[in-house]
């Protein structure tokens, strides 16, 4: 199969600046890499199919939840803190504009948008899957899409709700408390479908795509990102994150859950999804932000298109 992305130009650390190991390090990404079967042999999913998988897949209802009850009461805990730029989810207040700079670059580039124009998603469709508190959301919002989010956690949606109507740009923002399957049976589409840091917490991450992909125009775009099932990101995500540095809650994150980009890349053209570019993330603990990187050995997001 032929290399499906290219790099994104990131400014990289000066070599006397090494990251804590909590985050990212680089490492290109060659998508042949995916026709080796014997990584997702090994991998702790072992419910991820592929539409070759044949007809019983397309039996399958799309009424099936991928989720998890356990993760929606761990995130309903907290989902009072959601806005709070220094409490549990801090981190995506600090990830957030290195998020939307791939996003801006690689939707501009699908969908020839102007990405130096404030509002270059004028004109789109874009749901957010998982949008929690609505910190991705808001963003697409002013930059002129017409965005819809969905969470599961109804907790997650008041807030999103209340803070999106705080300001008249986010007010038209489209909040349901429900899931992409359901989306699918009401035959919602959209032109960008966005799944941030989701995926490790569903129950079945191949349906969970199928519907990403259902729920996504012909020739759409779908953007997921996550994190990689490696020994660096279990050091880095839970050791560090959780318990060292306590970013995060105890807990938030299971090792196993998380998928290496090889199995991501499979699941999503196994859902008529073909990924088209991966970047990582790495962080800058003198400024404390966050880059685009073209290590995708923990932190990373995938931008791919679907089959027409």
């Amino acid at each position: 199969m032929n290399q499906m992305r290219r790099i994104l130009s990131a400014r990289r650390l000066s070599p006397s600046i090494k990251p804590p190991p909590c985050f990212l390090h680089r490492r290109p990404f060659s998508t042949s890499e995916t026709d080796a079967s014997s990584e997702l042999l090994s991998s702790p999913h072992q419910n991820i199919q592929t539409h070759e998988d044949g007809a019983s897949d397309k039996s399958r209802s799309t009424k099936t939840t991928s989720l998890k009850e356990h993760e929606l009461a761990k995130f309903s805990a907290i989902a009072d803190t959601w806005w709070h730029s220094e409490g549990p989810f801090k981190p995506l207040h600090l990830m957030n504009p290195t998020r939307l700079a791939f996003i801006r670059s690689t939707l501009c580039r699908h969908f020839s948008k102007d990405p130096s124009s404030a509002r270059p998603f004028e004109g789109l469709r874009l749901i957010d899957v998982g949008c929690g508190g609505g910190l991705l959301s808001e963003p697409l919002a002013r930059m002129g899409a017409t965005v819809t989010g969905i969470d599961a956690v109804d907790k997650n949606v008041k807030i999103a709700r209340l803070h999106a109507d705080m300001d008249p740009m986010t007010s038209k923002i489209e909040y349901h408390c429900t899931t992409a399957e359901r989306l699918v049976d009401e035959g919602r589409t959209f032109d960008a479908v966005l799944a941030l840091e989701v995926i490790e917490h569903v129950a079945n991450p191949a349906e969970f795509c199928k519907s990403l992909s259902a729920l996504t125009i012909p020739n759409g775009a779908t953007i997921l990102s996550t994190i990689n099932r490696s020994m660096r990101a279990y050091a880095s995500a839970i050791v560090a994150a959780e318990y060292i540095l306590q970013w995060l809650p105890k807990g938030t994150h299971q090792w196993s859950s998380f998928l290496t980009p090889e199995e991501l890349t499979m699941i999503l053209r196994g859902a008529s999804v073909d990924v088209k570019e991966m970047a990582g993330f790495v962080y800058n603990p003198i400024t404390g932000r966050w880059l685009l990187s073209d290590d995708i050995s923990v932190n990373f997001i995938a931008y791919g298109t679907k089959r027409e």
